[in-house]
């Protein structure tokens, strides 16, 4: 992912550190790992991509002037959450996907079990990366509530339940509140908020936390993820019926296949553009405060509107 040209070497550091940060802390954690374990979490982990999340925690980091080295616990943390829900939604029992990021998944190169315990093992590592960063104990916990929320059942978790009874609406009865069915729109703005907007959102949130940043900062900062968040989703939508498997790197045309909710199935793929236009729009204004400070972050909302994978 070339973001960042060569005039800006601060932020080609952010863009390589994820990787070397994981890789160091995946060695300290494997150390007392069973082999295969450790072999399915490095595949999965160090795979080639673009690590947002991290990436986004340190720029956010950078935007408010602060020492990189303070958010590289959580950017690490978050990239080890995003990884266990790939790996976990990558299941015959979720998504059933068989390529990720041009490579067999997890549980195609290994084995469904252990595709599991790998997920299962990065939840863990990432609130031990947090914990084992170098904030402030009540930095350090607020992290790590953040990181909670936003990847459990209010959030992403949630999302994901939400999203996987979508594709089966037509064969069973949802819950729904007093009995009425909430419009489609509804229905989907409420599963990627949770499912895809609310790690996004804490990426910068936890970047923010550990430059120790004014309430003020930390609102403006959360409405540009936000916008991000959704539409980076509207973004992987259009995707999924534009593209082409050899351009993302995974399989293509199964949302619709499925019976997915997908922003193309309820607004069509013309006004689906012009909303993620609209929302990329309201992040880049939500960081004025900012200046030239925030220009990582501009060119971060800018790319996910030009994406290919």
């Amino acid at each position: 992912m070339r973001l960042f040209g060569s005039h800006a070497p601060c932020r080609n550091v952010i863009i390589s550190e994820p990787y070397s940060q994981l890789r160091l802390r995946l060695d300290r954690f494997a150390q007392e790992s069973p082999k295969r374990l450790a072999d399915a979490l490095e595949y999965s982990l160090l795979a080639p991509g673009k690590r947002l999340r991290p990436v986004l925690c340190l720029l956010a980091c950078e935007t408010l002037g602060a020492n990189l080295e303070q958010a590289l616990g959580n950017a690490c943390a978050l990239e080890m959450i995003h990884c266990y829900s790939l790996i976990h939604d990558d299941l015959p029992a979720m998504d059933d996907d068989d390529l990720r990021r041009g490579r067999p998944t997890c549980h195609r190169q290994f084995d469904e079990a252990t595709a599991i315990l790998a997920g299962d093992a990065l939840q863990p590592m990432a609130f031990e990366s947090i914990l084992g960063g170098r904030l402030e104990p009540p930095a350090l916990v607020e992290s790590c509530q953040v990181l909670a929320w936003a990847a459990g059942i209010r959030g992403m978790v949630g999302g994901q339940m939400d999203d996987l009874l979508e594709e089966n609406r037509s064969q069973m009865q949802c819950d729904e509140p007093n009995g009425i069915e909430e419009p489609p729109e509804k229905r989907l703005d409420s599963i990627h908020r949770r499912k895809t907007g609310a790690m996004i959102e804490a990426s910068v949130i936890l970047g923010a936390i550990a430059a120790n940043a004014t309430p003020e900062c930390r609102t403006a900062l959360a409405k540009y993820g936000r916008g991000i968040g959704i539409a980076f989703q509207i973004v992987d939508d259009l995707l999924d019926v534009e593209s082409t498997r050899e351009k993302t790197g995974k399989a293509t045309g199964k949302d619709a296949a499925r019976g997915k909710l997908t922003f193309p199935g309820v607004y069509g793929i013309t006004e689906s553009r012009q909303m993620a236009n609209r929302w990329v729009a309201e992040s880049l204004a939500a960081l004025e405060p900012f200046n030239h400070q925030a220009e990582g972050l501009r060119q971060i909302a800018k790319y996910i509107l030009e994406r290919h994978s």
